[in-house]
């Protein structure tokens, strides 16, 4: 009989949480427990889609999950768990895996890792210490045409590369219009009151637009140049979100030692019109991926030449989600996914902590990569 995983959740403050849960129905061995959610900064006024009330809701009545405690220390302490999936707001993410680590529970935790890098520090030594597996999970690590364009770059199609760009955006997190796995959360009122409240909106819990989608960019450059980055210049604003503390629009440029990358950012965007990427440009050619939830591939190499349309492999059988990946890693001690693994993530994060950092400064900012301190 295969085996059997005690998983519990905490946080239903990240509507990628729902998403996550039907993946681990879908997977073999999942067993679940309990879950509770994060004491939010202030209340919020809406139980509209994606809002906290209805990712709990939808969690016991769709997903089927039994229980719900008010604490999640106090879940922690009474439930034996093999996993958590923590989808909390990312000011929230080092205490809670702390709190999980030192219960010998392991741990996956939404993007980005944190809300900075010293929280992103305090995790990695928190599950090194328990001895437990931590993985920071990505939804574009499950895109084959993602996975795809690093095997492509490895093997010479492009030469080598120089440039890489990424844009995501959308009209924001509980924007008008704003859709998450094909459920409109548009279809309820949500005010700009309400708005102000959720997290996303607020400067103390770790939201905004850089860290939101600066983020896949910063784990997708890091991982293509393959070498940590130098610097980062950013810039950040609040151009059409009244109701917000934080950003709304967000760019990065960030230095690496053999090429540069260009992350943009956008919580007010209806429509990106052209493929948002990412694009690598390289000495031989160009790489651009048409879809990222799709398989197509496009190389061009100029000089008259036509396009190139490549399509990508599937993924590894029975590791299609974050669900069989963690079950296999915890089951066989094989290495996690590159992008999923916390070492691989700090210097994601050290990208946007630099990248925050120089949108306050209006300077270059060094990035951090001396990570000696996790002991």
């Amino acid at each position: 009989m295969a085996r059997r995983f005690r998983v519990g959740v905490i946080g239903f403050g990240h509507m990628h949480i729902n998403d996550i849960m039907r993946r681990f129905n879908e997977t073999p061995g999942t067993e679940w427990v309990a879950g509770a959610d994060t004491v939010p900064e202030v209340a919020e006024t809406t139980v509209a889609t994606f809002t906290r009330a209805w990712n709990a809701r939808y969690a016991q009545d769709e997903i089927g999950i039994p229980k719900l405690y008010a604490d999640y220390r106090e879940m922690l302490d009474r439930e034996r768990l093999d996993l958590v999936l923590l989808y909390s707001e990312n000011a929230k993410h080092a205490e809670v895996v702390e709190a999980a680590a030192e219960r010998g529970v392991n741990i996956v935790v939404e993007k980005p890792m944190a809300e900075s890098l010293f929280s992103a520090l305090r995790m990695v030594r928190a599950a090194r210490q328990a001895g437990v597996a931590l993985a920071i999970n990505w939804p574009s690590t499950w895109s084959p045409a993602i996975r795809k364009v690093k095997q492509l770059i490895e093997t010479g199609a492009i030469g080598e590369p120089y440039q890489f760009k990424f844009r995501a955006a959308h009209t924001g997190p509980l924007g008008a219009g704003a859709q998450h796995q094909g459920v409109s959360a548009g279809d309820k009122v949500i005010s700009d009151a309400d708005r102000s409240r959720a997290w996303w909106y607020r400067a103390g819990t770790g939201g905004g637009a850089l860290l939101d989608f600066c983020s896949y960019g910063a784990c997708l450059s890091r991982w293509y140049f393959g070498q940590p980055a130098t610097a980062v210049i950013g810039l950040a604003a609040n151009l059409g979100s009244p109701y917000a503390q934080v950003e709304d629009n967000a760019i990065l440029s960030v230095r690496f030692p053999s090429g540069i990358a260009l992350l943009e950012a956008s919580w007010t965007t209806k429509d990106n019109a052209l493929p948002s990427g990412p694009v690598i440009y390289g000495s031989e050619g160009t790489l651009v991926v048409n879809d990222m939830n799709g398989t197509s591939i496009t190389i061009a190499r100029g000089h008259g030449s036509e396009p190139e349309r490549v399509d990508a492999d599937p993924l590894p059988e029975g590791r299609t989600s974050i669900a069989g990946e963690m079950f296999h890693h915890i089951s066989t001690g094989e290495p996690l996914h590159i992008t999923l693994q916390p070492e691989f993530n700090l210097d994601a994060m050290a990208i946007m902590d630099a990248g925050a950092r120089s949108a306050r400064s209006g300077l270059l900012e060094p990035v951090n990569n001396s990570h000696w301190c996790i002991g």
